[in-house]
């Protein structure tokens, strides 16, 4: 018998242009804004970005993966406001996300915080928001967690409920027209991690199933078209289609250790979130391959196929095929960072500990961790 859950954002409004409803969507939710985006994204002079801006009762410009003392801030500036619009990446989204929780339950993120905090429920809903992505990577535009960096503590956690979920998640492919390609290689790979580890994970469930499989066909197909022109709308759709179903995916079925190995990795590393995930991708793939049972082989098998268009290919080719395309997209391994081999075991041992580890698969020992990790530097 299946028996699975699923939420998602209760409103999902997709195309290309569709930002142009983003005011009309925030009217009913109050006057006072708070805009929580990338600095990149403040500084524009298009008539969106200006207009949006002109109407915040509060700005919170985001740079770099969100930390606790980030959303303290953003909750401080928020305090007189009745909703919140976040515009950006995933990073820009997930800080919007603690902040409208905080603004509608009260207390310090620590409050709510996985593993290193007091993992207390949200009780409230959030202040009313709408997320707006500007990549195709994280999907958090419809994921009920919002990923933070503890510096001090040297691993990123997670403050996770479905009342976090967004009011509305608005996605307008042509948003993602004016990335730089370095930005859509590493993006489009998170995105393509984040349908294949739910098909895999242990708790796949059949409407997830659903989503990947159209993900990794869409994402496989145009990553590398984005990558080499920007302004290839059709890729671009594909790209943000992708990313979305991945997001629904990941926040109803898991991750796996591509994500586990990202957490403590991003917590001590200045390194993006999207590139992480991607130098791991292969590594993760061919280890799981290697100990898998047999129904997780079908499934690799499955991903194979997608991937590589041969209806006859085994899983050994889908990994291959992922090789290839990290390289083909100049995707730099972990060591680019800053990782060396000496920080190994300490990374290992989070890692081992982390949520999104415990969706994987397999079970690996410290050696099999540490081995993954140094065939991605």
């Amino acid at each position: 018998m299946v028996t699975f859950e699923f939420a998602t954002a209760h409103r999902v409004i997709f195309g290309s242009g569709t930002a142009s409803q983003l005011e009309a969507l925030a009217r009913p939710m109050g006057r006072r804004l708070l805009l929580v985006t990338h600095r990149s994204f403040a500084s524009r002079d298009d008539a969106f970005a200006q207009s949006l801006g002109k109407s915040a009762a509060a700005t919170l410009e985001v740079s770099g993966e969100p930390d606790f003392d980030l959303v303290r801030r953003g909750v401080a500036a928020g305090q007189d406001c009745d909703h919140v619009i976040a515009v950006g990446g995933g990073s820009v989204i997930d800080t919007a996300k603690a902040i409208g929780m905080l603004l509608g339950n009260g207390g310090d993120p620590l409050d709510y915080a996985e593993v290193i905090g007091d993992g207390r429920p949200v009780e409230k809903p959030s202040l009313p928001w709408i997320a707006v992505p500007t990549t195709a990577g994280a999907g958090a535009e419809v994921t009920r967690n919002a990923v933070l960096r503890s510096p001090e503590h040297g691993v990123k956690v997670s403050l996770r409920s479905p009342r976090m979920l967004p009011s509305v998640a608005l996605i307008d492919p042509e948003l993602t027209r004016s990335l730089p390609p370095a930005v859509t290689a590493a993006t489009g790979l998170d995105a393509l991690s984040q349908v294949l580890e739910p098909f895999v994970s242990r708790r796949a469930n059949p409407l997830t199933d659903a989503l990947c499989r159209d993900g990794l066909t869409r994402i496989s197909r145009s990553l590398l078209r984005a990558f080499n022109n920007g302004e290839d709308l059709v890729a671009r759709e594909d790209l943000a289609l992708g990313a979305l179903f991945g997001g629904m995916a990941l926040a109803n079925s898991g991750l796996g250790a591509v994500h586990g190995f990202a957490a403590p990795i991003g917590g001590c590393l200045n390194a993006p979130h999207g590139a992480v995930c991607a130098a791991l991708l292969a590594p993760v793939m061919e280890a799981n391959l290697a100990a898998a049972p047999s129904q997780t082989k079908d499934r690799y098998a499955e991903v194979a196929r997608i991937l590589t268009g041969n209806a006859d290919a085994r899983p050994e080719e889908g990994v291959i095929w992922v090789r290839s395309l990290t390289k083909t997209l100049s995707i730099p391994g972990l060591a680019a960072y800053g990782l060396a081999e000496s920080g190994l075991p300490a990374i290992c041992e989070k890692a081992a500990q982390a949520s999104s580890m415990q969706g994987n698969p397999v079970s690996f020992s410290k050696p099999e961790l540490e081995t993954i990790l140094r065939a991605a530097l």
